[in-house]
């Protein structure tokens, strides 16, 4: 996405600042990915939201997005659980005790009629089509002009082919021409083409609903009206703003992207790499609070790490200068 005229730094001071903006009583959300164990990158993320929730009278939704079958797993479903509630950190509705009682609707793989139904109203609107494009497909046209795929439709042209879907097939999205703008509450105005990489894939060539799709479903049906997230997911904000607004939603959520906890040389932490896992810490001796204290200090919102309790989180937004 393209920053309009006003930015800001992930600073404390700056932080607070946007409290005056922030919707009173919003509901937010934390929705990691079950593919590999909690790092103090989701412990950041963890901190913007119970901080920012408790400081605006907010709600937390705790929401489990395993819609990728083939990458999560129920152990390390398991494992993020029980890393929240040794940190403290309770959410308001999705909890730890119901998501692990059985199906929840705060769960993605629990939630195929929500994204069915939701599905069939783009295809009874015209806006849905089945897709046979692959990477590949994608590769060998950007090979062939000399630039990626950009813009609405996809390289096989497979709207206007009007594939009847099956096995190989997924299903896509048109979701249009133009731009899309969001106010972040941290970076400002920004704008973006909600078709930058074609129309927007929404269930896979294996039957897996699509994370661009299921979230602006579970947003909408959980009430989510402020979405706290990493500037890694700036790019996924003008498709889901489209999609939203194609699926009845009257106005959007507000939005904050927050910096990443980096790695030396600049690259975001992992699951996959088990950088800095909550697990590892654990093990190691850690107190929850040295973990939060930690987490708050790589990602800017103190100057140093030390100790950081679950009920000061709101502090770091609604309190004195943290020193």
């Amino acid at each position: 996405m393209t920053a309009g005229p006003r930015t800001a730094s992930g600073s404390g001071a700056t932080v607070r600042a946007i409290l005056e903006r922030l919707p009173r009583g919003a509901t937010t959300r934390f929705a990691p990915a079950p593919t590999g164990h909690l790092h103090l990158g989701h412990v950041a993320n963890a901190i913007y939201v119970w901080g920012l929730a408790r400081a605006t009278g907010g709600r937390v939704v705790l929401r489990i997005e395993d819609h990728d079958r083939g990458r999560c797993r129920p152990d390390y479903e398991t494992a993020l659980l029980d890393d929240l509630d040794w940190l403290g950190l309770r959410p308001d509705l999705g909890t730890t005790a119901e998501l692990r009682s059985g199906p929840s609707p705060y769960r993605q793989s629990d939630g195929a009629a929500a994204y069915a139904a939701a599905l069939e109203r783009l295809r009874d609107a015209g806006f849905a089509y089945a897709c046979d494009c692959s990477r590949a497909t994608f590769a060998a046209s950007a090979a062939a002009e000399g630039r990626r795929w950009s813009g609405p439709g996809c390289p096989g042209g497979c709207r206007a082919r009007r594939l009847d879907g099956g096995i190989g097939t997924g299903i896509r999205v048109a979701l249009g021409e133009g731009e899309e703008s969001v106010d972040d509450l941290l970076l400002g105005p920004l704008t973006g083409a909600p078709s930058r990489d074609g129309d927007l894939l929404v269930r896979d060539r294996h039957g897996d609903w699509t994370y661009a799709f299921a979230v602006v479903v579970d947003d909408a049906r959980h009430g989510i009206d402020l979405v706290i997230r990493g500037q890694d997911l700036l790019e996924a904000t003008p498709p889901q703003l489209r999609l939203g607004r194609l699926l009845g939603r009257p106005a959007p959520p507000a939005f904050l992207h927050h910096p990443l906890i980096s790695k030396p040389g600049g690259a975001k932490l992992s699951k996959a790499d088990g950088d800095t896992g909550v697990r590892d810490l654990r093990s190691a001796g850690w107190a929850p609070a040295r973990v939060l204290g930690e987490a708050a200090a790589a990602v800017g919102l103190r100057p140093e790490p030390r100790p950081l309790d679950v009920d000061e989180l709101a502090v770091l937004f609604d309190g004195p200068e943290p020193g």
